[in-house]
């Protein structure tokens, strides 16, 4: 997450401390609670914000599909070109969070120069939020994600995968979730590790998982992979969106093994048509 002062991440780590967190289970991909906490947030100091760049079609996600997924692929991987995100529309989605009933007890900011003005909200069956898209390159040490790519580079994630490793920020789609506080905790909201998340930007719908968390204060983050999908600049030091990103997570959802893209997919292509019935 982009951070202009280190003593936000070292006081978001105590309240980590003091409060608990999620950490993985052993091998199967199930995810359970813990008091261990996760690895200290990204503190990234003097972070450069950039405007959205250009879109780019890599992938068309919205109208009806022939395959929700590729439930073939290794896990971990992408689908290949031409497998599009599920069969719900951007549009669609977006339509039923127009409006927002809030259910944090505060707002976030996206940066931490920037004042709070995202507020979490609930829907039935959902919770979601508009924001921007932060680069977090953390877990697996990868050609795209490393001490040399991204300065605030740490090598592990809050959920691992199924074989107890760290996620891959580079080829699995994940999102970040703030850090339980005052303002929200995501646990008691129904939102877990392996969670399914619908990101929405530029008419495009990439299904992701709740991969990591974030310091307490500040929303807005997902993925190496997550990005580009969604044809967002990934470079984690000086890429993102500045704004436009809505995030939609799926209440007591978990996909296993997390780090099945294919799964993701599968899971949030049937959990979206639900949310457009249920809402």
């Amino acid at each position: 997450m982009r951070m202009q002062a280190l003593a936000l991440a070292a006081a978001s780590g105590a309240a980590l401390l003091a409060a608990g967190s999620l950490t993985p289970a052993a091998s199967g991909g199930s995810l359970t609670p813990s008091a261990a906490p996760a690895a200290a947030r990204n503190a990234h100091p003097g972070a450069v914000r950039l405007a959205p760049v250009a879109q780019t079609a890599r992938l068309s996600h919205d109208g009806p599909s022939g395959s929700t997924a590729d439930s073939a692929s290794p896990a971990g991987e992408k689908p290949s070109a031409g497998i599009k995100e599920g069969s719900v529309s951007a549009a669609d989605l977006l339509a039923k969070v127009s409006s927002c009933s809030q259910i944090s007890n505060g707002k976030y900011r996206t940066d931490e120069e920037t004042s709070a003005t995202v507020p979490v909200c609930g829907a039935n069956g959902a919770v979601f939020w508009k924001a921007d898209m932060d680069i977090d390159c953390d877990g697996q040490v990868t050609t795209a994600c490393n001490e040399d790519t991204d300065p605030w580079f740490q090598d592990d994630t809050a959920f691992h995968t199924s074989g107890d490793k760290p996620l891959s920020a580079e080829k699995l789609p994940y999102v970040v979730v703030p850090s339980s506080s005052s303002i929200w905790n995501y646990s008691s909201a129904g939102i877990k590790g392996g969670g399914v998340v619908a990101v929405i930007y530029g008419g495009k719908v990439e299904y992701a998982v709740v991969g990591d968390t974030g310091p307490d204060k500040i929303i807005g983050e997902a993925s190496y992979a997550t990005a580009k999908a969604l044809g967002i600049d990934p470079d984690p030091e000086t890429g993102g969106a500045e704004s436009g990103v809505t995030y939609i997570l799926f209440k007591n959802s978990k996909v296993s093994p997390i780090e099945s893209h294919g799964a993701a997919v599968t899971a949030g292509d049937a959990l979206a048509k639900e949310f457009l019935q249920n809402n």
